[in-house]
């Protein structure tokens, strides 16, 4: 058996599950390795993400792990059995690992949730704003790195595309969209691309303005991506160090709640795109 040398952010998601099904049946990896027929490594190499997982073998562990979840299991058969190899595969050992996962849990998803204070959400950036966040990096990144993070960044916008576009809800506070990360014809653009999108069906765009009232909630920015079943959502977060993936079903259930708490003080979708449409007058 081939063990993977890196694998992606999807295998590990599977792997996590499989490892918390086990955990949760309280069986120690050398019991589920005998179900198998295989060594008690081998158990960890597919916790791991480093070994694929066969169909007939996942059903056979589930039912051992008494995982009644049918839903649940069915998704998990996906997650095994899918040989996606999109159009991020391209990037790979040319940006950070963290930018294609991101890319391949986004084209997964049933539906996105994301709430900013500071930036335009990644897939609503224009190609000027992209460039001008990656170029404010420390230390400068080569011109030929950052335009590839700009066309990567680009190419996120492909959730929106085709017969069946992603659904997408973001909310935005007024400081994100008043940071002139370059210049006024930047800025300009930038609104007047977010009043565009926000005319689709399958986005939704809402603000916070600066004078909401009782409004403690800045540090709740996320990603929020829908699993097929809702013990496969995703929650992504930006620090200093990188993008940290959140997966804990206790964690899941707190970034819910306060997603809607931020939209429910938010200006609703029409309001809001008055909103943008007064700003990008100001500029």
């Amino acid at each position: 058996m081939v063990l993977r040398s890196e694998p992606t952010g999807r295998q590990l998601r599977l792997a996590v599950e499989m490892r918390r099904l086990r955990e949760a049946a309280g069986l120690a990896a050398r019991e589920a390795a005998a179900l198998l027929g295989v060594s008690a490594p081998q158990i960890s190499q597919i916790e791991a993400g480093l070994a694929g997982l066969s169909e007939k073998r996942l059903r056979r562990l589930a039912a051992h792990y008494v995982c009644t979840d049918e839903a649940f299991v069915d998704a998990l058969v996906v997650m095994a059995t899918d040989r996606t190899r999109g159009w991020w595969e391209e990037y790979r050992e040319l940006l950070p690992t963290p930018f294609l996962d991101l890319a391949e849990l986004e084209h997964h998803a049933t539906f996105l949730r994301e709430v900013q204070f500071l930036y335009i959400p990644g897939p609503l950036q224009t190609e000027d704003y992209a460039r001008a966040v990656f170029a404010y990096r420390i230390p400068e990144l080569p011109q030929e790195e950052l335009e590839t993070r700009v066309r990567h960044r680009m190419q996120r916008k492909t959730i929106f595309e085709g017969p069946d576009p992603t659904p997408y809800e973001a909310v935005i506070h007024e400081a994100a969209l008043r940071i002139m990360v370059n210049d006024r014809a930047t800025s300009r653009a930038q609104l007047a691309h977010l009043l565009d999108v926000s005319a689709s069906e399958h986005i939704t765009v809402r603000v916070i303005p600066f004078d909401l009232e009782g409004f403690a909630g800045a540090a709740s920015a996320m990603t929020y991506a829908g699993g097929s079943v809702p013990k496969l959502d995703t929650v992504v977060r930006d620090g200093p160090h990188g993008a940290s993936f959140i997966d804990s079903e206790a964690q899941l259930t707190a970034f819910r709640t306060l997603f809607h708490r931020v939209e429910d003080v938010s200006l609703a979708p029409e309001r809001s795109r008055d909103f943008i449409h007064r700003l990008a007058k100001e500029l």
